[in-house]
């Protein structure tokens, strides 16, 4: 199975450093909805993996996450893109879990359900955890987009000597990297 991981605060949607605690604060990034309809049109499944610790921090309930993923969901459908699955992790950093970016937990869990081929698959972020995880994880091409926290994450990456395959503007551009 042809794999897109998606990161999805930054990537999809704007980031921001309040978090997202509702369908109200989630506004697509330009060219995202048409990304994701692009990457289903040639065939990849679309995985979203994304850190969300607004759970166990109490700020917002699972059903309200839920709800934002369901809406996300029907947007991206009616743009004609399809998301396969949504994976998250609910637990803050000092929690200590395995499936909290950059560790490999939430890829390990869609690779579990899903018969995806790690080497050939692809994480998109745009933070170093999120390039982080697609390593980890074995997937075989990591791509960062400027957009969230891109620029800072590409500093921070080149400071410890770990590039992505692909530097790009937004999602769209990942994916125009990633049809060429």
């Amino acid at each position: 199975m042809k794999t897109v991981f998606l990161d999805r605060d930054g990537v999809i949607n704007q980031d921001s450093s309040g978090y997202i605690k509702s369908w109200d604060e989630f506004f697509f990034i330009p060219g995202s909805l048409e990304a994701i309809k692009c990457l289903t049109d040639y065939g990849f499944a679309v995985i979203i993996i994304t850190n969300q610790s607004i759970i166990n921090r109490k700020w917002i309930s699972l059903e309200v996450l839920l709800d934002m993923h369901r809406k996300l969901n029907s947007r991206v459908e009616a743009s004609g893109g399809k998301i396969a699955d949504i994976f998250f992790c609910p637990h803050t950093p000092d929690e200590g879990c395995l499936c909290r970016k950059p560790r490999p937990g939430l890829i390990h869990q869609a690779c579990e359900k899903y018969p995806v081929d790690i080497g050939a698959s692809i994480m998109i972020g745009d933070s170093g955890k999120d390039i982080l995880c697609g390593k980890n994880a074995g997937c075989g091409k990591t791509v960062l987009v400027l957009t969230g926290n891109g620029f800072s994450a590409q500093n921070e990456l080149a400071n410890d000597h770990v590039y992505p395959d692909a530097v790009v503007p937004d999602l769209l551009e990942a994916v125009r990297w990633i049809i060429s």
